[in-house]
């Protein structure tokens, strides 16, 4: 077991430095010039050209990403051309931001999904399997930013319940902080719920057809016990992984909705970064989605492996 994790940790620190290259040479290649971004389209070409000067622009490109990376290492992202600010200070908000958004979203997902999946696959080929098949696969596929608006309308300014910025005011209240974070949520759960369903309904459709839960039924044990005792476990499995993989997508692919709920979350970080050509909080907020998503995705197996005993000896052997 330690062995598996300490290659899964060694390719997951390779995967990341090789996503560091690709952001730093990306950041390099996109259109635009950072000083004349940051002093407007009316500056002098002299003062463009000292500023970018100032900012290193003139030295060999792997000089600066030698620079760069070792200030990421020690903790220094840079400071934002944008907010004249430390860039790890502002994503470190941003991100604290995101992750609660994210945390509303995965405790109203995840247990419905997973209870839509099992309820599906226990009433296969029946009305109720093919309402949940369907309704998630309709909802999943979607654009955010359409759910979003339609929720917006729907429950926000139609039926207005839920307030329709996520930004709650200043002084606000943990409740009330939660309060408007529940839109922007469900739109975030619509686009999983299908997804994390079916896997769910796909799992516990397996387990079901298994002969070990045929011995069980008729050895004369109660549906529910079986259910309970053999199908739950097993057929959930695979859910471990997506449910991971899923977390680490939210925190940096919510920039349509943030946008659309005026949050200030790394995803809105990240465009306004992107458009202003702020390379030092472009590259450090990619890294860091980067980072999530890898953690995640080592997290999902290691838990894979504790649940399934299948999987452990799978992995000891190696």
């Amino acid at each position: 077991m330690s062995r598996f994790l300490i290659r899964r940790a060694g390719l997951g620190l390779i995967t990341l430095w090789l996503l560091s290259v690709i952001v730093f040479l990306g950041a390099q290649v996109l259109p635009g010039n950072p000083a004349r971004a940051i002093l407007g389209q009316d500056a002098a070409p002299a003062s463009v050209a000292q500023l970018n000067s100032q900012l290193g622009y003139d030295r060999p490109l792997l000089e600066r990403y030698f620079d760069w990376l070792g200030g990421v290492l020690t903790g220094d992202f840079g400071t934002s051309y944008l907010y004249q600010s430390s860039a790890g200070d502002l994503i470190a908000t941003a991100l604290g931001n995101s992750l609660k958004l994210g945390l509303v979203a995965v405790v109203l997902v995840v247990p419905l999904s997973l209870a839509g999946g099992v309820f599906a696959a226990l009433h296969r080929g029946r009305l109720a399997d093919k309402a949940v098949t369907f309704g998630g696969m309709i909802v999943s596929v979607l654009p955010e930013f359409v759910t979003g608006i339609v929720l917006l309308l729907a429950l926000g300014i139609w039926w207005p319940v839920l307030p329709i910025s996520a930004t709650a005011p200043p002084g606000a209240g943990p409740l009330e902080e939660l309060r408007h974070l529940i839109l922007p949520a469900l739109a975030l759960m619509a686009g999983l719920f299908g997804y994390i369903a079916r896997v769910a309904r796909a799992g516990t459709i397996d387990v079901l057809d298994a002969d070990s839960t045929r011995t069980a039924t008729v050895k004369g044990l109660r549906r529910r016990e079986v259910i309970r005792r053999h199908v739950l476990r097993n057929a959930l499995l695979p859910s471990i992984t997506v449910t991971a993989t899923q977390i680490g997508y939210m925190v940096g692919g919510l920039v349509v909705i943030e946008r659309l709920f005026n949050y200030q979350g790394l995803g809105l970080l990240l465009f306004n970064a992107a458009q202003r050509k702020d390379f030092p909080l472009l590259q450090g907020a990619v890294l860091v989605v980067g980072a999530i998503y890898i953690v995640m995705t080592l997290l999902a197996d290691v838990l894979q492996a504790v649940v399934n005993p299948r999987v452990r000896a799978q992995v000891t052997s190696r």
